[in-house]
């Protein structure tokens, strides 16, 4: 059941990546339940046309791609607008998860981790930067999380590219400034995904109990995020840009 009214993003257009599971999964299934047509993007072909088949409303697009190279994700926007016009806003939820200690972390590791964040939002963004591909007043949502400001063993690679994330997103909302497109991130706690099951899988109960623990209203579901998301990228945020806003169930203020 959506928090917005069914009409709070009715007209407009979205570009959700990550959509074929998790955060970006609920984002554009909330999305449609607003009104809006969602042009949805994710690795597995299979799982994101069954997505979109849920969704309420007409005019969802599938569009299988890994996006982790900033000029390869530039060039597959432009594409999109060309077919179909100008987004409205886009929420980037593709990411990749990476728990491994600095000493065994290699290069292929930060490429995979760094492109999926960093990289593939700095061409989405480029994209949406050049005429024609995003409308003016629209937005941009990054996924961040808390570990890019918070510290944890095995978490470098991944933390790194979070903390590049929230200071893209400052820059960037000054470069959009002038067209009122406003640029935000959202900093998740843990959030009760594939990926959270896959970081947490094999973990003892008690491990997995203090890190539940250190989340004052326990771990968050996707639904927690995607109303961030559509708060930001909707006419309710219209006054926010250049932030990244804490959605983490009370983390890091223990």
């Amino acid at each position: 059941m959506s928090n917005f009214a069914p009409d709070y993003l009715a007209g407009r257009r979205f570009l959700v990546t990550g959509a074929s599971s998790g955060i970006g999964r609920a984002a554009g299934a909330l999305l449609a339940a607003c009104g809006a047509s969602v042009t949805a993007s994710g690795r597995d072909e299979q799982r994101l046309a069954e997505a979109i088949a849920q969704w309420p409303g007409d005019g969802h697009l599938a569009r299988p791609v890994a996006l982790d190279k900033a000029d390869e994700a530039a060039s597959w926007m432009k594409s999109l607008v060309d077919e179909h016009g100008a987004f409205d806003g886009i929420f980037h939820a593709a990411g990749i998860e990476l728990i491994r200690p600095v000493r065994l972390t290699k290069q292929a590791q930060l490429d995979e981790v760094f492109g999926a964040a960093v990289f593939a939002a700095a061409g989405l963004a480029r994209a949406a930067s050049q005429k024609g591909g995003l409308k003016d007043e629209g937005a941009l949502v990054f996924m961040s999380s808390v570990a890019g400001s918070s510290g944890q063993v095995g978490m470098t690679a991944y933390s790194a590219a979070k903390a590049a994330i929230d200071g893209m997103v400052r820059s960037l909302a000054c470069e959009f400034a002038p067209r009122r497109i406003r640029v935000n991130a959202i900093a998740a706690g843990a959030v009760q995904t594939a990926m959270h099951e896959r970081l947490t899988h094999g973990a003892a109960q008690d491990i997995v109990e203090t890190y539940r623990d250190r989340h004052l209203l326990g771990f968050g579901e996707p639904e927690d995020i995607a109303n961030a998301a559509a708060f930001l990228l909707g006419p309710a945020g219209r006054w926010i840009t250049g932030t990244t806003w804490v959605v983490d169930g009370g983390y890091l203020c223990k």
